[in-house]
Order: C-alpha cells, then structure tokens, then sequence
C-alpha cells in the first residue's frame, strides 16, 4: 500500500483552506485519509501553515511520500527525511 501526504481541500469556493492528511495513494483527494497532521492556509499573506513535526517524522520514516506542495511547507518548517 503506497502513502502519501498530501493536502485536503476544505472551505468555500474561492477561498481554500487546505489540511495536511496521510492517506493512501489510490483515495480520492478529498476522502479517506489515515491521519491529519497539519494545516495550510495560503489565503493570508503571508501564507500560515502549522505541522505535527513528530507525526510527520514519523510518517516520513515509514516511507510516506509527500507531494510537492508539502514537501515545500516540511522545508519551511525545518523537517526533513
């Protein structure tokens, strides 16, 4: 079972706000998902983002895969593989 971290959009139209799930690579964008462990707001300037560090650590050693987008917020955040 391949997984990522990846964001699920959440909010109104025109207005995203986007929370940092874990969730299998074969389920939809916004359904299922393992565990939350953050959120990304890029509506505020500048863009605000929280990160459980331990959880995404854990995460990333157990082979998750992040996608682009979140892995530019971990570097943000000062988490690495």
């Amino acid at each position: 079972m391949a997984v990522k971290i990846r964001l699920k959009r959440m909010g109104q139209k025109k207005a995203p706000y986007y929370r940092i799930v874990v969730a299998n690579a074969t389920s939809p964008r916004d359904g299922r998902f393992i565990e939350e462990i953050g959120t990304y707001d890029p509506n505020q300037d500048p863009s605000a983002f929280t990160v459980n560090e331990e959880a995404a650590k854990k995460w990333l050693n157990n082979g998750a895969q992040p996608t682009e987008v979140v892995q530019k917020i971990f570097k943000l955040a000062g988490i690495e593989k």
